[in-house]
């Protein structure tokens, strides 16, 4: 007999799967079998005043419409584009007769292997209206043919994406439990109202699962203790705001980078700050600080959104750093995480990515597991031996702060352009999205 743990996350994966598969609207399909001849599409760089034209095709294929302050943060305010040492492109589009009718987001971010600074890109939003999928690869290859580029990163969850990545031979992030996404359920009844909602049933049979899977979620997690316990250890927490990282958090990183040659994304406190301080967040980031004898030894970053959809209230464990992996300040900050989201009226607390060594320190809290339906993470060093070091796995701290996961998320603008968005959870690396033939729709890198 199947295991109840089998039973929920299996049906989650089949409601993903779904999806994905999902044809388009039929006004999608409309505009993409339109028998009428279409404009020739010339590639070019992003200009700052495409924010207007970009959105709205993201809008126009389901995906969140960013605002103009957000591009400003992305494009000017970038940490890593104030060295001026090269102008990265903010991206590239297609545009035909006037129009956008497809996008490729280009953002600067650093990263540090051993005692080397390496310049990266990640892509974002990458979007081809149906008549032009043909041309989605010269967007990719745009992406790709950068110049005084390290490290080109594509954090994406959706398969074709990923396929486009590895004919442009990137490489899949070589830690195998990578792909599997833990997650906890603190509030059972509201969880399966948003786990039938998405799986489309009738109002009666809606209600009826919905009560039948509150009842054994709940069951479940009293019986088999599915939650975090604190440390036994004496530590102090504290809970603060991204704008108020300090120094200590750079003791902390440079700590850190001197313990043994892995990669990781840059963790200055002024880069910590930008890339949590999101203009206009319709969700909350808390950072969780654990402190040992008056010392900084750890910190965990809290990102907490609802679905618009369905109304799921996620958490999700976004950065975690510690001293030495150290499995007991892990347990420590996870623990006051899950008492964070408790706080925040969360359904569900989410662990997605980080080493193995730290997932395991939450392993005996019993986390239910799914995985994503394809590979998360996809890496291409432009030298060959950084290529084929970073080969080991165990060369890698790879975590949401990575790439565009939690860099962009869902957000008001001060002037709203086009009066409403169209939110989804976007690129959160399970993210649970409907998929169409790549080019008619392509997912974030």
């Amino acid at each position: 007999m199947r295991s109840l743990q089998e039973h929920i996350t299996g049906t989650i994966l089949n409601w993903i799967r779904k999806r994905q598969t999902a044809s388009s609207t039929p006004e999608r399909e409309a505009r993409a079998q339109s028998t009428g001849a279409i404009a020739p599409a010339k590639l070019r760089e992003v200009r700052f005043s495409d924010f207007d034209a970009v959105a709205e095709l993201k809008q126009r294929w389901g995906m969140t419409a960013d605002s103009l302050e957000n591009w400003k943060r992305l494009w000017k305010e970038n940490p890593a584009l104030m060295r001026g040492e090269i102008e990265r492109p903010m991206g590239w589009v297609l545009e035909a007769d006037g129009l956008i009718v497809g996008y490729l987001g280009n953002i600067s971010l650093q990263c540090r292997y051993s005692d080397r600074t390496l310049t990266a890109v990640t892509a974002h939003g990458f979007v081809v209206e149906g008549p032009y999928r043909a041309l989605a690869l010269s967007l990719a290859a745009a992406f790709f043919s950068q110049k005084s580029v390290d490290l080109y990163i594509s954090t994406t969850s959706i398969g074709p994406v990923g396929k486009m990545a590895l004919a442009f031979k990137s490489a899949y992030l070589p830690q195998p439990d990578y792909d599997s996404v833990l997650f906890w359920v603190l509030q059972p009844h509201p969880f399966s109202q948003a786990l039938m909602t998405k799986l489309n049933l009738g109002p009666t049979a809606a209600r009826i699962g919905s009560a039948l899977s509150a009842l054994a979620i709940a069951s479940d997690k009293t019986l088999r203790r599915r939650w975090p316990r604190p440390s036994a250890e004496s530590f102090t927490i504290s809970d603060i705001a991204a704008k108020d990282i300090g120094d200590d958090f750079q003791a902390l990183w440079t700590a850190k980078l001197s313990e043994r040659p892995r990669l990781f994304a840059d963790r200055r406190p002024a880069v910590l700050r930008w890339h949590f301080e999101i203009p206009g967040d319709r969700g909350s980031a808390r950072v969780l600080c654990c402190h040992k004898d008056g010392e900084l030894v750890g910190y965990a970053v809290i990102r907490t959104d609802t679905d618009p959809h369905d109304g799921l209230r996620k958490s999700i464990i976004a950065d975690t750093l510690v001293r030495h992996d150290d499995p007991e300040t892990v347990r420590a900050l996870w623990a006051a995480a899950y008492e964070n989201a408790r706080i925040e009226g969360s359904h569900v607390l989410e662990v997605l990515g980080f080493p193995p060594g730290i997932r395991q320190a939450c392993s005996e809290w019993k986390p239910y597991v799914r995985k994503y339906p394809a590979c998360p993470y996809y890496y291409k060093a432009a030298d060959p031996i950084l290529h084929k070091q970073l080969s080991d796995g165990a060369a890698w701290y790879a975590t949401p702060f990575d790439g565009d996961a939690t860099l962009i998320r869902a957000s008001y603008s001060s002037s709203i352009v086009h009066g409403t968005f169209a939110v989804r959870t976007e690129n959160s690396r399970d993210s649970i999205v409907s998929q169409v033939p790549l080019g008619e729709r392509t997912e974030v890198f």
